[in-house]
């Protein structure tokens, strides 16, 4: 046997006994997750207009949110490998439910803060554990359950648009508390979600969560740190769209609220669409090869945006948001596949710190709209995939790449 097979064995145990309808119901509360941490940035035109924001202001919101998450979602995954929380996941959207409410009747600008950060910290005790539920629960396709698990959160942060726009934007702020019912409806499907989790998880012996790295620690963290820089520049670029694009539609096209809202749900339905393509042809042909694909194939899309008329716009930003997409799952599927048995802590840095990144980097494009306009924002990160090639220093994953294979 060899040494990368052992730990593989002893992680994979549980297969047996997974459940497709466990995975369905995560991906599902996923889902309902993202649209209530999606209605906060739908709804960044009204509240510019209501509170008299800059865009700082705005990108500071985003940073709220994005680095409170960030911040603690490492951590958390990593003291759910060595110690599973199920129920954790539940207990999570307490906290996005007081935050909505908060967001929902503040009356200040400190208000939103606070609410933005207690939807970051529900994210954060969220995303680490339930994605090593959706693992637990692939039967083994782990791409495969790894991109219907984002998928459903990209469905969500796609329907949020929507949501503001035929919802909160007619009936006002306090209408988001309409919202914190999905949180208790989250509440109570993870709550049975967490009882077949704890009876699925295996008990851990010692030394399998940090036991065989299929790689030297050195070419491993390398690994792992060309990993990040793709994420950070993928959710850089996500964030940009997800900050400013419907205030890049209406300066630059003349477009109603609605009508921009509409086109940033366009290409947030087609990201959701480019996840579990992405996972699927993962699981078929590798997540090294979609990567190359996804990241640097959307580089000649994104350098024509900034000069397109509004139906090109629309047209480019859809083949962005797919091929871009695509990216993320794989990214996650590999960087869990070099180190074995830490499911909760790369979740946990991919879903969390790269986040947070992306959060700080929103804060600075703030910036960056305010001095040069919002439409330059768009021309400097039009160049951003071409972090892509950085996937040429990725080691492989089969067998015959690995540095650490030895036979008993």
């Amino acid at each position: 046997m060899s040494a990368i097979d052992s730990p593989r064995a002893a992680l994979r145990a549980p297969v047996a006994s997974a459940s497709l309808a466990v995975l369905f119901a995560v991906s599902f509360c996923h889902l309902l997750n993202d649209v209530m941490q999606s209605l906060l940035v739908a709804i960044y035109p009204m509240l510019k207009a209501n509170y008299r924001l800059d865009f700082w202001q705005i990108g500071l919101l985003t940073m709220a949110f994005q680095i409170t998450a960030s911040l603690l979602q490492p951590f958390i995954g990593h003291y759910t490998d060595k110690r599973p929380v199920p129920y954790s996941t539940s207990m999570g959207m307490g906290s996005t439910f007081a935050g909505l409410i908060l967001l929902a009747f503040t009356s200040s600008y400190l208000g939103l803060l606070m609410g933005a950060a207690l939807v970051g910290v529900g994210s954060a005790i969220f995303h680490p554990e339930s994605s090593r539920i959706a693992r637990l629960s692939s039967g083994g396709r782990h791409g495969f359950a790894q991109s219907l698990f984002q998928l459903g959160g990209n469905f969500g942060t796609a329907i949020g648009p929507l949501a503001a726009a035929f919802v909160v934007v007619p009936h006002g702020q306090p209408s988001l508390a309409w919202f914190a019912a999905i949180a208790l409806l989250a509440m109570a499907i993870l709550w049975k979600v967490g009882e077949w989790a704890s009876s699925a998880t295996p008990k851990r012996k010692s030394g399998i969560a940090g036991a065989g790295l299929i790689h030297s620690r050195g070419r491993t963290a390398v690994a792992l740190a060309v990993l990040a820089l793709l994420t950070f520049s993928k959710n850089i670029y996500t964030a940009s769209f997800s900050s400013f694009y419907t205030f890049y539609a209406i300066h630059e096209f003349g477009v109603s609220v609605q009508a921009s809202q509409l086109m940033l749900f366009a290409f947030l339905a087609a990201s959701a669409v480019g996840t579990i393509l992405g996972g699927l042809y993962g699981d078929r042909f590798g997540p090294k090869v979609v990567i190359w694909f996804s990241i640097v194939g959307a580089l000649p899309f994104s350098l024509a945006l900034p000069y397109a008329d509004l139906t090109w716009t629309v047209i480019l930003s859809v083949i962005i948001g797919l091929i871009l997409s695509s990216a993320f799952p794989a990214i996650v599927v590999f960087a869990q596949e070099i180190i074995p048995g830490r499911v909760g802590m790369i979740s946990g840095i991919f879903f969390g710190a790269a986040f947070g990144i992306a959060g700080i980097a929103a804060g600075v494009l703030g910036l960056v709209a305010d001095a040069k306009g919002v439409a330059y924002v768009y021309e400097i990160c039009s160049f951003l995939p071409l972090l892509g090639l950085l996937t040429v220093f990725l080691p492989g994953t089969d067998r015959s790449e690995c540095d650490n294979v030895k036979t008993a």
